[in-house]
This record gives C-alpha cells, structure tokens and sequence, in this order.
C-alpha cells in the first residue's frame, strides 16, 4: 500500500495533518474517541458507529489485519478511523487481507501520524464534535482549512438524528447457531443495529433467534410466540425512535424483554423515562460498573453517546441495579413485576472483557425459565 496526505479537521477548528490510508476520499461524522487497545475489527464493524468518526486509543492498529472471523455485522458503516499509527504489514495467522485494504473496499477513510492523545484530550475536554477526514494532496496549506470548512457543512449533529432506520434489517430472518433445542422456544431479537455476538450468545444457549425490523408491530411480534424478547443495541439518538418506543410499551409486562445499549434507552423511554446526551460518550472495554445487586464491580464494553436519566425512571416498578463508577450514570435498571432486565453496557463484549457474559444466563434463569 502507499500512504497519501490527508487531514483530520474538527468544527472547533483544530486541523491534523497526517498520512491517509483506506478511502482516498472526504468523509464526516461525528468525532469520538475509544479507550480499546485491542479488538478493533469488532469496534469497526459495530453498527452504533455509524457516522461517526472513531479516534483509537491503542497507539498500533492493524498489526493483526483482518479476518473472516471477528466481524460483528456485515459491513462497515463507520465514517472514519484516527489512528498514531498504522501497521501496513500484519502478522496473524488468521489474517486475510490489510486493514488498509478492507476500509478501502468500504469506502471508509482513514489518517494516521497525527497526535491521539491530543485529539482524545480535545473530544474529552470540548465533547464529541463534527469532524471530517479529506485528502490534501491538490490542496495548498492556506486552503486547508476552508476547504475542511465547507465540507462540515454537510455534516450533521448526532442529537436528533435517526440512525437507526439505516441499520436495522429489512425483513426478518431467522439466526441459526450449532446446538438448537427446539424445545428451547425462541427469542425475538428488535434489530436496532445488533451486533452479532448478541445473537451468537443466545443461539449457544440453544434458543433459536428470531430477528425483526425495528418498525415491527408488537402484534406480529407475538404470532412467534417468544420466550422472550431483546431489544438490541444501536447507533442515533433515541429520541428519533417514537414508533419502536410505542410498541416497546405494549409488550411490557406480557413477555420477558432485555434491553441492550439503544434497546436499554428506548426501554427506559417506555417506561416514562428521559434519555439525554453525553459530554463525549462511553466508548471502550474498560469501564467499570458497579452491580448493586451483589456490590460486584465489572470492567465492561461500552459504545453509546446517550444516556438515561436517573432521576425520570419511576420509583416503584422499576429499579436502578448498575451504575457507571466513572461518571454515575445509569447502566442498568429492572423490574420483577413488568419482567424486564435492561443494561446499558454490552454483556456479549466483542470486543472486551467477559465480566457481565452472566447476565444473559441470569435473564434465562430468573426472567424465562
């Protein structure tokens, strides 16, 4: 591969200059940094990074190319990757072609060489941010900035902004995995932006997975006859999803539901609550949380730019059972009596630590069977 010149530009009007791999092309999205140094295959073919602009911790990426294997989703929908720098020579048995090569196939560019840790310091301190990627090669120093200037302006804000029509499949399928039991029943999956290590885990239990579109209508919903449902993860504010939220309040109390990342706020919005924009988001595979059911302390995977406000879930029917000890926001909530179970964080990690793989056996003990 050749690297080419290329520039990271923020709306606050800080302006990188660095080498481009990936897409020679011009590209924005909304600026986030992820604490991750590992797993990045996982984190690109994330859905709920969908335009969005991801800044990697890991001072090396792509030592380990790419596989057939680590993919959480189809296609890389991401806007574009920040990186120290960029290993063009991996060295993984598994590996089958360059990271340079695989965001060039999907259109996603790339820059490298330029000062992460400035950058991650910036989105910290200021928020996550609009943000574009371009070559600047036919371009002269004192263009760079208007150039990048005008390309912002086609940018949009994350906070409003419905995502989730874009991600969510277009007909239901069924999820097959290796050890069905048909006496198991079936889980109905709302497909929000669902990562597929969500549905792995729950097709190794032996439950066949049943996905939907994010607009199916509770009635259809139950002519599966679910064991229970899932609402999955997903990128967007979920504010944009009123009619998901409609259908969410007409399955509660009927048929066991848990809630992932997205699916956690368009629950919590069901209920009554309010869900609201964080400063730079929760966007790694190390953030602790706290269990208060058991005092228990989890180092978790986390990827979402919204969150739910404590003080708007009701009292009596539903209660708060985890709490992010970085900032105390809301990452889990439950109720016996509406029987639903709901988390902020990703219990499938992929990528991350295992900590919180046991609240899909605890959902199944207490909440199905």
């Amino acid at each position: 591969m050749s690297f080419f010149e290329a520039a990271l530009f923020l709306e606050n009007g800080h302006l990188f200059e660095g080498k481009g791999f990936g897409s020679e092309i011009s590209k924005g999205g909304e600026a986030v940094f992820n604490t991750g140094m590992s797993g990045y295959q996982e984190i690109y073919t994330d859905p709920s990074y969908l335009n969005q602009i991801v800044v990697m911790g890991s001072s090396q990426i792509g030592n380990t190319g790419v596989n057939p294997y680590d993919l959480e989703s189809s296609s890389l929908l991401l806007s574009g990757v920040v990186v120290r720098e960029y290993c063009p020579v991996p060295s993984n048995w598994r590996s089958v072609q360059t990271l340079s090569d695989y965001l060039s196939m999907a259109k996603v560019p790339a820059i490298s060489e330029v000062d992460t840790r400035e950058i991650t310091q910036i989105l910290r301190d200021e928020g996550a941010q609009r943000a574009v990627i371009f070559p600047t090669q036919k371009l002269k120093s004192s263009e760079l900035k208007a150039h990048a200037q005008q390309l912002l302006k086609s940018v949009p804000s994350m906070e409003g902004l419905d995502l989730v029509s874009k991600v969510s499949c277009k007909k239901p399928y069924v999820y097959s995995e290796e050890g069905w039991k048909q006496d198991s029943g079936t889980i109905v999956v709302y497909d929000f932006g669902v990562k597929w290590n969500i549905l792995r885990h729950f097709g190794k239990r032996g439950f066949q997975v049943q996905v939907v579109p994010y607009h199916t209508p509770a009635e259809e919903v139950l002519k599966y006859h679910p064991k229970a449902i899932l609402l999955s993860n997903g990128p967007g504010d979920p504010a944009t999803v009123p009619n998901s939220v409609q259908e969410i309040q007409k399955l509660i109390g009927k048929v066991p539901i848990l809630a992932i990342c997205m699916g956690h706020q368009l629950l919590a919005r069901a209920v009554g609550a309010q869900t609201y924009k964080l400063k730079f988001g929760h966007h790694g595979i190390n953030h602790p949380v706290k269990d208060l059911s058991n005092q228990k302390i989890l180092i978790t995977s986390q990827n979402h730019g919204f969150a739910v406000k404590a003080e708007t879930l009701p009292g009596k029917e539903v209660q708060l059972n985890h709490v992010n000890l970085n900032d105390g926001t809301v990452e889990g909530f439950v109720s016996e009596s509406l029987k639903f179970y709901s988390v902020q964080f990703h219990p499938e990690s992929a990528p991350g630590p295992s900590d919180a793989s046991y609240i899909f056996d605890y959902f199944i003990r207490g909440f199905i069977q």
